[in-house]
């Protein structure tokens, strides 16, 4: 019934989608592109069997990584379909999976839309990645005899808090996976409570993306275009961060250092410039490539895809999503490269990793905003202490790898 409800509801709005579409294609224009995919329209088929991967958005295209790579070498006879809900997530595909993988839109969950999707692609499993669950298009799934695991699942306690207002709802939908493999123990509790079956924790696939040597050298690259001083990153900003962030170093500067921030959106960079000129303070922009002058304080990093780059070229990175109730960014992608990582008081969405970092001595959690700038001056002036937290978030993420092969553990038991 309440299955009925909710797509009842989705019809209701269907009108607004065409316009919602169009008003996210004002700032992203890759909204605007295979609208028809939206709405389960596709053209060509890939002509062998398929694995389908859905990675929503950006993160978990970037998480996917090994997977999607183990996938392509064990199975080489499987055409790999990447589908995604966001323009970022599917402009992040093109560079990683465009070469060998078919990339398109997930339908929004329509019976009629997702019915359409798997009677084209006719999957031989699909694997949703972290907690991307649509009712209607498990179902369908299941209907047709077509397993679907739930990868790198995680559940935090305001999302299950979430689910739980729509219960049964949820007990349907996590009823049709074929099996779960879950990030944590707490995970898994969390999941199972609300209906889940056949779990099996198999750790963070994030652990398990290496920092490509390209990035590295990028990196270095970049700290030639910084200068010989101190930086302090703030990385993957959201909303609202920047300016809790700007206000504490208008009250204490970090004397003699560059401040890079790289919002987490590309469509926030002209957001983010426009309040560092409100506030008049002078910046360089990375999408400039020139190096930035010696009296500029201040970097805008308005570039996609270089975030290991970033973290290579900093000597202190704040996470972002933190001093804001999203639930922090990934800390892992910078602990891996070997950079001391700060993180704030909001950190449900990677709870069990920030705290275990936290407890290795690769990072330190602040409270606010001005005891980040006060951490941030006194470790930028302690380079051995630096370098300790460094070698403590390389030996944090070695610790800690292995959830690839785990994960393809579940898989292996469904394609043959």
């Amino acid at each position: 019934m309440l299955r009925a409800l909710y797509t009842v509801i989705l019809h209701l709005v269907l009108p607004l989608l065409p316009l919602r579409i169009w008003w996210r294609g004002r700032r992203e224009p890759g909204y605007r592109q295979d609208i028809g995919q939206r709405f389960g329209r596709y053209a060509a088929r890939p002509d062998r069997p398929v694995i389908w991967v859905h990675a929503v958005s950006l993160g978990e295209t970037r998480a996917a990584q090994p997977l999607v790579a183990a996938l392509r070498q064990r199975y080489p006879d499987y055409a790999l379909l990447v589908t995604h809900m966001t323009a970022t997530g599917r402009e992040a595909a093109s560079s990683l999976y465009g070469g060998f993988a078919t990339l398109a839109f997930l339908p929004y969950d329509f019976p009629w839309a997702v019915r359409r999707f798997v009677a084209h692609f006719r999957p031989a499993l699909g694997v949703l990645m972290e907690t991307e669950l649509w009712p209607n298009l498990v179902r369908e799934c299941r209907a047709r005899g077509v397993p679907v695991l739930l990868a790198n699942a995680r559940l935090s306690e305001k999302s299950e808090r979430g689910y739980a207002r729509v219960a049964s709802l949820a007990r349907a939908a996590l009823g049709d996976l074929a099996a779960v493999g879950a990030q944590t123990d707490a995970d898994a509790t969390r999941l199972a409570a609300l209906g889940a079956r056949d779990i099996t924790v198999t750790g963070n696939l994030k652990f398990d993306l290496a920092p490509q040597p390209a990035m590295l050298e990028r990196g270095r690259g970049l700290r030639r275009l910084f200068g010989d001083r101190p930086v302090f990153l703030a990385a993957s900003t959201r909303e609202g961060e920047e300016r809790l962030l700007l206000d504490a170093l208008a009250r204490a500067p970090l004397a003699g250092a560059l401040v890079v921030i790289v919002p987490r959106h590309p469509q926030r960079f002209d957001e983010v410039a426009g309040l560092l000129r409100s506030r008049g303070i002078g910046f360089a922009r990375r999408s400039e490539a020139r190096p930035v002058p010696p009296g500029c304080d201040y970097l805008l990093g308005d570039s996609m895809g270089e975030l290991t780059a970033y973290y290579a070229a900093a000597d202190l990175a704040f996470v972002g999503g933190s001093l804001v109730p999203f639930g922090a960014q990934n800390l892992i992608e910078a602990c891996a490269v070997g950079v001391p990582v700060a993180i704030g008081p909001s950190i449900f969405n990677f709870a069990q990793a920030a705290e275990e970092a936290v407890k290795a001595g690769a990072a330190i959690q602040v409270p606010d905003a001005d005891a980040l700038v006060r951490e941030a001056a006194r470790l930028l002036a302690d380079a051995d202490t630096r370098g300790r937290m460094g070698e403590a978030g390389r030996r944090f993420c070695a610790a800690h790898r292995g959830a690839t092969e785990r994960t393809m553990a579940l898989v292996e038991r469904f394609v043959r």
